[in-house]
Parts: structure tokens; sequence; C-alpha cells
């Protein structure tokens, strides 16, 4: 069975503050599948890919989940429309690309989709998350857990 909501988090570990979607699902993953395990999935990876677009079918609401160099601190949210562009023919999408290819392939509008995009600053190889995005990831797991998923 497929779990209504879904929370898709990417970045690279590897590329310091890159790592806040995937440290945001760690977070989740240990305080979250007791409560609510049935009703929300987990998903993470590196980036976004045409793949992903299959992980939405039968979901009722998505949370995409990426660290970004140009949001406002600490965190911004915005909901997402499909739409393609230029990365809709590379290995890595978008998110309104992704979308897109939902759409395409299903024939149907996504379930509704919202972007968490949390401030980052430091994305280097081999670095550790900067204190101040690990601030930022905090108040975004915050928003999480009080806005975005049901009480439970």
């Amino acid at each position: 069975m497929t779990a209504p909501l879904l929370i898709l988090g990417w970045g690279n570990p590897s590329r310091g503050d890159d790592a806040l979607g995937p440290m945001l699902l760690a977070a989740l993953r240990q305080s979250l599948l007791a409560a609510l395990g049935d009703q929300v999935e987990l998903l993470e990876d590196y980036q976004l890919q045409v793949e992903h677009a299959l992980d939405l079918v039968g979901r009722s609401r998505v949370l995409l989940v990426d660290a970004s160099l140009s949001a406002a601190a600490p965190f911004e949210v915005s909901a997402l429309q499909a739409a393609p562009d230029s990365s809709y023919t590379t290995h890595s999408l978008s998110p309104q690309a992704l979308l897109q290819v939902y759409q395409n392939l299903q024939g149907q509008t996504p379930p509704p989709c919202t972007l968490l995009a949390i401030r980052g600053s430091g994305f280097e190889l081999g670095q550790p998350p900067s204190p101040s995005a690990l601030a930022h990831l905090a108040a975004a797991l915050s928003w999480v857990r009080t806005t975005w998923l049901p009480a439970g």
C-alpha cells in the first residue's frame, strides 16, 4: 500500500550544506515512523531523476526538500506547478520538470507538491554542514512537524 504522504529529500552528504535534505529525512526517521509510519514515506536520493515521477503516483501530498544557496534564511516554502525546462532532458531534474514528467506519464495533474528549500552556504566536497545551515535545518524540521505533517 502506498503511503498518502511522501517526503522526498535530495542532496550529497559529502558536500557540506548540500546534505540538508537527507539530514531532514534522517531526523524524521528517528521520531516519525512510530507515530505516522503508515501515512508517510521518506525517500532520499542524490538528485531528482525522471524515475522519481513514479514515486508521486497514488500520493495525496508531496514535500520536496533540498538545500538552497538562494533561499531566504532559514528556509522558503513554495507550491510547485508542472513546467518543462532545460533540466527535462538531463540526468538531474528541477522539481517543476519532475512534475511535468509525472503529468506526461500519467496524463493527469500531479498531487499537490510543496518545495522546502533550506538555506545553505557551503557546498564544498568533504566539508561538514555549517553551523548556520544546522540552525536552518532545525527550523525547517520544526515547520515540517507542526505545519506539513498530520497530527499524530
